[in-house]
Parts: C-alpha cells; sequence; structure tokens
C-alpha cells in the first residue's frame, strides 16, 4: 500500500475516534513524511500542533496506526522547515563535513545564551523555594563574592534554569560582566570535538577558542551538571575551568537535579568544591505557590478573567509534580477552550477538558503534600493544623500520623519532613516515627486508621 493511501487511512481512522472540532484542529492538516523500520516522522503545521501531539495526542495517532497496520510505531513530528534544514544536510553531508572541521576563528563562538523573558520579577515565590530565590538575587547583586559556586539543585521542573538566567540576565543589565549561560551537555559535546580534529593547527586552534570561550568570562552558568557523570576527560575539562574561573575570583553558578552527595559519578574533587559556596534546593512548589504559579501564567492571556478560584484550586490541587505540569495544563485548556468555545469556563468544564491532563497525574506517588491533605481531610482538621504549633491532641495525633506516613511511603529524608511540617527539626520527626511505629505494633485501633488512610491514598 502506498504511504498516501496508508495516511489516507489513518486519517479516517482517527476522524472516526475524536469530535470534528478536535480533528480539524490537531489532525486535518498532518502530513506523512516517512515510515523506516519503527520510526514514522509527520510533518505539521505549528509548532502548538508539536506539543500537543508529543503530549496529549500521540497515543491516538499511536492506536490509529495500531489499527491499520498492526505494527506499534514511534513517532516524530516536525515543522516544514525544520525538515528543510534537514534535507540540505542529507544533500550536501561532504559540504556540511568540511564546513564542520574546516579552521575558522568563529567555529566557537561566544553568546550569553540567555532567554530575556527569565527573569527575578516574573519569578513566583514561596515557601518551597524562597531560600535559592534570595540566595540568587545576593549572587545577581554581588558576582564573585557571595556564594561561590552557587550551586541548585532539584528536580526537573522546579524552575531552576529560570532562576539561574535571572541572575545571568540581572548581571548583564546592571553591569559590564561577560555572562555565558550553557547547559554541561553542550560544554560536554565541544569538548568532544577536539577528537574529530587531526592533530595539527586545526586541533591547538580549537582547543584554544574553547577555553576561551569558557574561562574568558565573568560568570559562568552551567546547567544539568549531573550529565556529567559519566564523561571522565569532559569532568578532568571542567574542573580546569571551574579552578581558573575560582581562582580568579568569577562567579560560578551550577544546577542538578540532585545534591552534590548524590553525584556519585562525579570525581571527588570537584564534588567537594561544589560544596565550597553556597549547595540550596528548591522543592517541589506547595499548594499556594501552585496557585499563585497559575495565576501569574494566565495573567495577559485569554484564560486571566475567566479562571474564577474554584478552577485554579483545582489545577493546583492535582498539578502536584512540577512547574511544566502546570503550564502544560493551562495550554491544554487554553487549547481546548479555543476549540470548544464555551460560553463559560465552568469548573465541570475544566475537568473535561484536563481529563487526560490530572487524573494521571493526580498523586501518581504518594507525596508529603498528598499525605498531608489526606490526613487532614480524615480527621477533618486542616493542613495548616498539621503544620503548626498546636499541641492539642486532636491535632499531635494526626500530625505523628502524617509524618510517620510521610516517612514510610515516601523516599523523603527526615529534614525535608520536618521542613514540610512547619520547620521541624529532624529528631523531631525521627522522635515521631520511632513511637507511633511503637503504638501501631500494639494499638490495634491505631492500625486500622493507618490502614485505611493508606487505602485512601491508593
Amino acid at each position: 500500500m502506498k504511504t498516501d493511501d496508508l495516511f489516507d487511512q489513518i486519517l479516517i481512522e482517527i476522524s472516526g475516534q475524536v469530535n470534528s472540532n478536535m480533528y480539524t484542529t490537531w489532525f486535518s492538516k498532518l502530513k506523512l513524511i516517512s515510515i523506516d523500520s519503527d520510526i514514522v516522522k509527520i510533518q505539521v503545521p505549528m509548532e502548538v500542533h508539536k506539543q500537543m501531539l508529543s503530549n496529549q495526542y500521540n497515543h491516538i495517532i499511536e492506536n490509529a496506526f495500531f489499527t491499520i497496520t498492526g505494527k506499534n510505531y514511534k513517532f516524530e513530528y516536525y515543522l516544514e522547515k525544520e525538515l528543510q534544514q534537514e534535507e540540505q544536510l542529507i544533500e550536501n553531508p561532504i559540504e556540511a563535513k568540511e564546513k564542520l572541521l574546516e579552521p575558522r576563528t568563529d567555529r566557537i563562538t561566544w553568546n550569553t545564551n540567555l532567554r530575556k523573558e527569565y527573569t527575578f520579577d516574573n519569578y513566583i515565590v514561596g515557601s518551597t523555594n524562597n531560600l535559592a530565590y534570595v540566595s540568587a538575587k545576593a549572587v545577581a547583586e554581588n558576582p564573585g563574592v557571595l556564594h561561590n559556586p552557587l550551586f541548585i539543585y532539584g528536580r526537573s521542573g522546579l524552575g531552576k534554569t529560570h532562576l539561574m538566567q535571572a541572575i545571568g540576565n540581572y548581571i548583564t543589565e546592571h553591569t559590564d560582566l561577560k555572562v555565558l549561560y550553557t547547559s554541561s551537555y553542550d560544554f560536554m559535546n565541544e569538548y568532544a570535538k577536539i577528537a574529530s580534529f587531526d592533530k595539527g593547527a586545526s586541533t591547538m586552534e580549537y582547543v584554544t577558542e574553547f577555553k576561551n570561550k569558557y574561562r574568558n568570562v565573568d560568570v559562568l552558568i552551567i546547567d544539568d551538571i549531573q550529565f556529567l557523570v559519566d564523561a571522565k576527560r569532559t569532568q578532568d575539562e571542567f574542573f580546569q575551568t571551574f579552578e581558573a574561573l575560582h581562582q580568579a575570583n568569577k562567579q560560578i553558578i551550577i544546577s542538578s537535579d540532585r545534591s552534590p552527595d548524590d553525584l556519585k559519578k562525579i570525581e571527588d574533587r570537584l564534588r567537594s568544591r561544589f560544596w565550597w559556596g553556597l549547595p540550596v534546593d528548591i522543592y517541589p512548589p506547595d499548594f499556594d505557590l501552585r496557585c499563585n504559579i497559575i495565576k501569574a501564567k494566565i495573567k495577559n492571556t485569554t484564560m486571566e478573567n475567566k479562571l474564577n478560584e474554584d478552577i485554579i484550586k483545582y489545577i493546583a490541587t492535582n498539578c502536584v509534580n512540577d512547574v511544566r505540569h502546570i503550564e502544560g495544563t493551562i495550554n491544554r485548556l487554553i487549547a481546548y477552550t479555543a476549540m470548544m468555545v464555551p460560553e463559560k469556563i465552568t469548573l465541570d468544564f475544566a475537568k473535561e477538558a484536563l481529563v487526560d491532563c490530572v487524573s494521571t497525574n493526580m498523586f501518581v506517588s504518594n507525596s508529603i503534600e498528598s499525605i498531608q491533605k489526606t490526613v487532614a481531610d480524615y480527621f477533618n482538621i486542616t493542613v495548616s493544623d498539621l503544620k503548626s504549633k498546636k499541641k492539642h491532641s486532636s491535632v499531635v495525633r494526626p500530625r505523628h500520623i502524617a509524618m510517620y506516613l510521610c516517612r514510610m511511603e515516601t523516599e523523603e529524608n527526615l529534614s525535608k519532613i520536618g521542613f514540610e511540617f512547619g520547620g521541624r527539626d529532624h529528631s523531631t520527626v525521627s522522635t515521631a516515627i520511632d513511637k507511633m511505629t511503637e503504638e501501631i505494633k500494639n494499638d490495634t485501633n491505631l492500625k486500622k486508621i493507618v490502614d485505611e488512610i493508606k487505602d485512601k491514598l491508593k
């Protein structure tokens, strides 16, 4: 069967699975580019189609292909301009290689790589990221003087990149210092290109350009340092770069998805230097911060005056993972609203629009916040009560149960649990957990309560 005929059948199959508005908006203008082994390349008209098809509707295309062909495929989505660039590379591979390898003084170019939209002004601050924000602002105002290096860590999607680039943008706006933002992946790739040169003048020229780019700056911001874990030679080069900059009192800012101590495959000499300055972590946003983030994200959009507090709270309750999840959920609601054009955006409409977004993500794994909410609901108190200093038995007992469950049902450490329960220290949490462990062994009624709460978490 010809690929054009095949894709016509695929589109007919999809049209039978979705309503006409959805089909017209997201599928009618797709073009099949190629089927190579198990990879299907599809051309899309706009960037928003790439995002929606990849993140929300990929399963619809996947099911349609399986229904027609009986095979499972992986799908890649491209804009027309991206396909044209790929064709040029295929048609002129020798020319492309020559351009890559020929010695040119501008082969490694310097650019700040900063995105102007990342600023301190639009960084939403709450209890879970306040320390990182304050530290970043201090570094921006006194680069090379305070907290060198500044090491920001936390899982993906919590705003580390925004904060780092905000530092860079602040420095470039207020000083003449030379700032460079890059990722460890780009650093590693540029360093690896040295091996592609024949040893000689061109190699030395490239090495010189490489070192000049990374060592002749006043502020080096390097994202996702964890990607250097299996690159020993690149770690050696980064160590030398770090030493050169630090000895010259140049500011170094690093991010990672884990703490310096947890970067087990990074050389000890590097990990020890990450502790020289200030390591700060960013936790997932709590409920209040998520609400504020949602309000900030819809500002100056078509949603600004259409989402009431109930809808905002619904999104905040269900998007517990990270800021990117919140952004994706808002984009989904905007796209769905544009497609369905409702007279009014109600809570029921939002639930319908976000059914695929939130139902699969709500409490995917137990979190401190989900446990706190479940325990508070069970005992008919508030999460604020659990975090408070109240010592009444009606609050202390649920608080200890919640702490116990946080330790048993999550991978969080005692310090993090204590932080989420009103800033208590780890010894307080440890005492409460030990107390609950012994009581559960001897109190069948308490064990029943804990088991019931566990069932609700599931």
